[in-house]
């Protein structure tokens, strides 16, 4: 792979000209992508979204836009870092002083959409949208046929591996109905950088080995606008190596936040932070690093007992995340340097943080966020409540859509109201796709039209949604 192709300015709606700067607007294509991003009602959802604690009362605890945001920083900040070692230790003859500069515009777009697919609930939201999957497409019918059995391999693997990061590619590239049926019609080196898993439904292997065959990158519904953006940036089945950067930006954001956010709710504690840390460091020799995560705790402590006596432990551990973040964007820095040509090559199958002391550090702050947090009483609760209002709006809304636009029989008073409420985009989207295609081809279409509908709802109007519904007060 090389960058020139790489950071491929082309769009799936080309105008001529394109690239010829206006003597108005001297923005490249790709920070003409952010303004695009930002404007978008998609991306001003995100604000009512789950990061982890859902509708949440605080003006604290992060939304999914919050933690976009700060992805969107530390991806552009690890652009920075990368791109100024490969110009200053010559990595690659052909790269640039404007290419670093456009990976840097790209990192901050991609950091900004890389959720933007997310149902309601965060990531539970996504479990119990494949869970409804797995349990009722077998005893839906179409035609006087099991809908399952109407479905190909690929179309039935889709759904049952529903994934958001899937979901944020057909949002920008079909959904976003602004001007046409192109969506957000952003340049084909973003919407390389922010497919993570560059694999179809059928091709998902979580024990190959290799990171990019974790999860779904593309529905079988969006395979075509997938080719044509590999084929215009030469990733030809690989990752593209902004996508480990991004990934590595996505990692040290939640993982931090959510023992930062945990702290603040309560779930965790100053000293089991501490103990935890401790215990980490006395297992494992530190390599390449003198960094000495409870040693900095513990002078962020000392240095708040002098400056806040009754909050040095709140003074600590917000100020120790910030030391933490700069630590783990050197450790990705040194991740993707050292193992430069592998990357290119795509011959790479890990994260920046693998084989050091800051995978493992990884690895205990995301453990310690789901014994404390994720499996605690209230999150459960809160998540049981979520699956019933979930489970409710699929079951309306699937059973509404499997007949829409079907020539055999005609929609049912209530299903014909349901599918009004289904944002004309989507709607608009559907019908554009849906020409010339098979029943079977329309049918799948249509199921994702109702998830799309039910992603792109935020949380509050989910609950409120449901509660008009069934006249229920949650």
């Amino acid at each position: 792979m090389n960058w020139e192709q790489l950071l491929s300015a082309r769009r799936y709606r080309a105008k001529a000209g394109q690239n010829v700067k206006k003597a108005a607007d001297l923005r490249s294509e790709f920070e003409k992508d952010y303004h695009r991003i930002i404007g978008s009602a998609s991306f001003r959802r995100l604000q009512d979204k789950t990061q982890v604690f859902p509708l949440d009362k605080s003006d604290f605890i992060r939304t999914r836009l919050t933690h976009s945001l700060e992805v969107s920083s530390f991806a552009k900040s690890l652009g920075q870092n990368i791109g100024e070692n490969i110009l200053a230790y010559q990595r690659d003859a052909g790269f640039t002083v404007q290419m670093k500069e456009d990976i840097c515009n790209i990192l901050q777009c991609a950091g900004l959409i890389h959720d933007i697919g997310n149902p309601p609930f965060g990531h539970f939201g996504e479990e119990a949208i494949r869970e409804w999957f797995a349990e009722n497409l077998h005893r839906l019918t179409f035609h006087g046929r099991p809908v399952k059995e109407a479905l190909s391999p690929q179309m039935r693997q889709d759904l049952y591996r529903f994934e958001g990061n899937a979901q944020a590619f057909r949002l920008v590239t079909k959904l976003h109905y602004l001007v046409d049926e192109k969506g957000m019609n952003l340049t084909y080196a973003l919407l390389s950088t922010i497919v993570k898993y560059p694999v179809s439904s059928l091709e998902v292997n979580p024990n190959s080995g290799n990171i990019k065959d974790k999860k779904i990158g593309y529905y079988y519904a969006d395979e075509a606008i997938f080719r044509e953006v590999v084929r215009a940036v030469g990733t030809d089945g690989r990752r593209h190596p902004l996508a480990f950067i991004l990934e590595a930006a996505d990692d040290i954001a939640y993982k931090t936040a959510d023992i930062e956010d945990a702290f603040v709710k309560g779930f965790l504690s100053y000293h089991k932070l501490m103990e935890e840390l401790r215990e980490l460091e006395a297992a494992y020799v530190q390599e390449r690093t003198s960094f000495s995560p409870s040693k900095r705790l513990q002078e962020m402590y000392d240095r708040g007992k002098k400056l806040y006596a009754e909050g040095a432990k709140e003074y600590a551990v917000k100020n120790w995340i910030v030391r933490v973040q700069s630590f783990l964007i050197q450790c990705a820095t040194f991740g993707f340097t050292s193992n430069y040509q592998a990357i290119m090559e795509g011959t790479y199958r890990y994260d920046l943080f693998h084989g050091t002391f800051a995978d493992k550090f990884m690895e205990l702050l995301g453990d310690l966020a789901y014994r404390e947090v994720f499996t605690s009483e209230v999150i459960y609760r809160k998540e049981v409540s979520e699956s019933v209002m979930i489970n409710y709006l699929m079951d309306r809304f699937i059973g509404a859509v499997i007949h829409y636009d079907d020539n055999e029989r005609e929609l049912g008073t209530i299903d014909k109201r349901l599918v009004s409420f289904i944002s004309g985009n989507y709607k608009n989207a559907y019908h554009y796709h849906a020409r010339g295609k098979s029943d079977e081809e329309r049918l799948y279409l249509r199921l994702l039209l109702a998830t799309d509908y039910i992603c792109g709802m935020t949380d509050s109007y989910a609950r409120r949604l449901y509660q008009e519904l069934t006249s229920s007060v949650y």
